[in-house]
Formats: structure tokens, sequence, C-alpha cells
């Protein structure tokens, strides 16, 4: 059970309740069955706490733990792990080379599967959005190889990255669920996680979506196609116009 360590725990993440990066740090805090505040924040209009407490990059979200500010959503969930090792099952293994696995294949997850596949919706050029759809299945195959590897558990495949509980790549990918299912809906594409193609992911997706507390915390893929055509359609559009005319 949380103890006097939790007290002055809080959460600045997006008032949107779409952002993965977000939701992945609420997952594991709610693994770790741990209490906090959180405290909604506009992108746009970045408040004072904010900017004091991420002054290098000014981003979300930003875990603050007895006043002192934890940044990087991958990070946080480090802390969170190490912070509270007695609540809640680790979302580290103890094996060095796992650790270091579940680090590596989180870090591509972020730096080349979802830059790939967001870049689909980011281009009008047919040509750019085929490559981006070819990275996101070529990424999408190399993870359905790690799950299988990662997966393994006194010999045999479990459900998870972690094993037979979430680990940190289950929810360093898991987060991303929704935005995967709408981008595809939005380029008018097929599931990207086909049971034909990723049979392994497909199932795990139906393992991740159904566990605690993760289906509390997913948005619907909706709600994020609704984001992404009111918030960040918009933007880039604007980006691109403002570097065609300078």
């Amino acid at each position: 059970m949380a103890g006097a360590q939790e007290q002055g725990l809080k959460l600045l993440g997006a008032a949107s309740g779409v952002s993965p990066y977000v939701i992945r740090a609420q997952m594991v805090l709610g693994i770790k069955g741990l209490t906090y505040d959180y405290l909604p924040e506009d992108p746009r209009c970045k408040s004072d706490l904010l900017l004091a407490s991420n002054p290098v990059h000014k981003k979300l979200p930003v875990l603050i733990h007895g006043g002192r500010p934890v940044c990087e959503s991958l990070i946080i969930l480090e802390y969170l792990d190490d912070a509270f090792p007695e609540n809640g099952a680790a979302i580290l293994p103890a094996d060095p080379y796992r650790r270091v696995a579940a680090r590596f294949w989180a870090a591509y997850v972020d730096n080349k599967l979802f830059p790939s596949c967001i870049g689909i919706l980011k281009t009008g050029k047919l040509q750019e959005r085929a490559d981006k759809v070819e990275e996101t299945l070529s990424a999408l195959g190399l993870l359905e190889a790690a799950l299988a590897e990662c997966s393994k558990e006194g010999g045999a495949e479990a459900p998870f990255f972690g094993g037979g509980s979430l680990g940190l790549l289950d929810i360093a990918l898991g987060c991303y669920l929704p935005w995967i299912e709408a981008i595809g809906c939005l380029a008018g594409m097929p599931p990207f996680l086909d049971a034909a193609r990723t049979p392994k992911l497909a199932a795990w997706a139906d393992w991740f979506r159904a566990a605690e507390p993760v289906r509390a915390l997913l948005p619907a893929a909706d709600k994020v196609e609704e984001y992404i055509s009111t918030v960040l359609y918009p933007k880039w559009k604007a980006a691109l116009t403002a570097s065609a005319t300078n």
C-alpha cells in the first residue's frame, strides 16, 4: 500500500485527455496504487508551474514528488518503479539484459514507430505517405518479433512484453493504441494491427486493453480522431503555410 513517501505526488498533464505520454504515466501510477493530484494544463498557455518544473523542454507530463519535478514520460515510469518498489508489480524486469531490452524497444516505439505512423497524416504527397505506411508496418513487424522474445517467461510465452504482468514496453507501446487506430481511420486504411500480419501483437492489444488500470485510462479512438482533426491538422497546416512563405 502507498505510504507517507507518496505525499505531495502531483502530475501535470494535458487537459485534452488524449496525450499518450500523460496516459502512460497515469497507467504506472495506477499499477502502483498511488494517489496523486492531477493538474490539467493547456499546452498553448503554459503555466508558471510547468515552466518552472520543466524549464528545458517546457513539455508535459511532469511528475512532482515531494516538491521535486521529474520530466519525460519514460523517465517518469522508471522513477515511479524505483521510488515505490513495494507498491504493485515492478514494470522493469530484474534481469539486466531484459531491462535494457525493454528500454531499447520503448525508445524505438517513441523515436521510430509513432513518428512514422503520425507522419502518414502530416504529408499530402502520395509517395511520402506510402513510405510512412511502409515504415510503420515494418516497425510493427519488428515489435511482433520482439514480443515473442520479451514475453518469454519460464520457457513459455506470456501475454505481455513484461511477461505475466504489464511492463515498461507494454505501457510505452500500449498508450499509442488509440492513436494508431485513429490514424488508420483518418487515413482510410485497414487496421495496422492485423491478426493475419501480426497475430501476436493483435492478441497482445486485446489483452492490454482489458488489463487494469488500462481500460479506464485509454481514450476512445474517435476522441483521438477529433483531437487530430481539430487541433493537430490546423497546427500542421499553419506550419506548412509558414514554411512556404519563408
